[in-house]
C-alpha cells in the first residue's frame, strides 16, 4: 500500500521510572503487535493532547496516577498497515500500584534487562538509547 494511503496513528507513551527500573507492558494477544512488550500508553484521541492521553491511558490500563513530564523522544515508523508517530514522555508515579488491566502483563526492568523482552520495531532507537543509560534516574 502506498504510504500516502496508510492510516496514521499518534501515540503517547510513558517512560515510568521507579527505583532505577522502568515500567514496560505486554500487548494483548490478538491486538496489533500482540504479545510484544512496549512502553505504556496509547492512541491520542481527537481533541486530546499527548500528555492528556498518557495520563488517561496509564490510569485506565494500569490503575496508576502519573505526572507527565518532559518529552524525551519522538519516533515515526511505517508498518505495512499503518504509520505510527510516537511521543515518549518521562513520567513520575504519583499514586497506585500497576495492575494488568489493559495489558497482558507488566514488568519493572533495568537497562540491562530490556534485552530480554521483544519490542515492536518502532521502539528500536529508543531501546538503544535506554540500554546506553540515557534518561535513567540518578542512583
Amino acid at each position: 500500500m502506498p504510504r500516502s494511503q496508510l492510516s496514521t496513528v499518534d501515540v503517547a507513551a510513558g517512560l515510568v521510572f521507579r527505583h532505577d527500573k522502568l515500567l514496560i507492558t505486554q500487548r494483548q494477544e490478538g491486538s496489533h503487535l500482540g504479545g510484544l512488550w512496549e512502553f505504556p500508553g496509547g492512541k491520542v484521541e481527537p481533541g486530546e493532547s499527548p500528555e492528556q492521553c498518557l495520563y488517561r491511558e496509564l490510569t485506565e490500563e494500569l490503575a496508576i496516577k502519573v505526572d507527565v513530564g518532559l518529552l524525551l523522544a519522538e519516533v515515526s515508523h511505517v508498518y505495512p498497515e499503518r504509520e505510527v508517530h510516537l511521543k515518549f514522555f518521562r513520567c513520575t508515579m504519583r499514586g497506585g500500584e500497576p495492575e494488568a488491566i489493559g495489558c497482558q502483563a507488566f514488568e519493572w526492568v533495568t537497562a540491562e534487562g530490556l534485552g530480554e523482552f521483544e519490542f515492536p520495531p518502532a521502539d528500536g532507537e529508543l531501546l538503544d538509547r535506554l540500554r546506553a543509560g540515557e534518561w535513567w534516574e540518578e542512583k
